[in-house]
């Protein structure tokens, strides 16, 4: 259990070294502003067209799945159906020779 705690943590640290590193580039960085917001505005754009494309694949995947789920839940249906049909046959033709007079 202490361990999904530190992980969090670890997690968080994690993101501040980045901010903190991120910064600290951009303040020594060998170009000029205009050409560093350029660089970041490229960059931003490939994150988000990278976020794009793992969203609709998420999407996709999750689609697939459902799909799946859904041909799984009407297979037991039918398997059901069948069962409860042969149950209910069976039924109707142990009561119908019970029922029948023998003739001894």
């Amino acid at each position: 259990m202490s361990d999904r705690d530190g992980s969090g943590s670890s997690l968080g640290w994690f993101l501040v070294g980045l901010g903190v590193g991120a910064v600290a580039g951009i303040l020594y960085a060998p170009r000029s502003g205009n050409e560093t917001r350029e660089v970041l505005r490229a960059r931003a754009e490939e994150g988000r067209e990278y976020v794009k494309n793992r969203a609709r694949e998420a999407r996709e995947q999750a689609t697939q799945w459902a799909d799946k789920g859904r041909d799984v839940v009407s297979q037991q249906k039918e398997q059901f159906r069948a069962a409860y049909e042969a149950g209910r046959q069976a039924y109707k033709e142990a009561t119908t020779e019970t029922a029948a007079p023998k003739n001894l």
